[in-house]
C-alpha cells in the first residue's frame, strides 16, 4: 500500500476539482440572487405594427394575366 502523502499529484487534482466545484456553486448562487433582485426589463419596447393585406380574386386582371 502506497503512502497517500507522497502522492502529491492526487491531492493537487482533488484540490483543483474542489475549487472548480466551489466556483461553480458560488457563481450559481450569485446569478440566482441577482436575477431574483432585479426587476424584469423589456429588451425591446413594444410598438404598434401596421399590417397591409392585399386580396386577389380569381376574376382579377392580375390573376388572368399570369395564367
Amino acid at each position: 500500500m502506497s503512502d497517500w502523502t507522497s502522492l502529491w499529484y492526487v491531492w493537487l487534482i482533488l484540490l483543483l476539482v474542489f475549487l472548480l466545484l466551489l466556483c461553480g456553486v458560488s457563481a450559481s448562487c450569485i446569478k440566482f440572487c441577482c436575477r431574483k433582485k432585479r426587476l424584469p426589463a423589456e429588451t425591446f419596447p413594444r410598438h404598434p405594427c401596421d399590417l397591409a393585406v392585399i386580396g386577389f380574386d380569381s376574376d382579377s386582371t392580375a390573376h388572368s394575366t399570369v395564367t
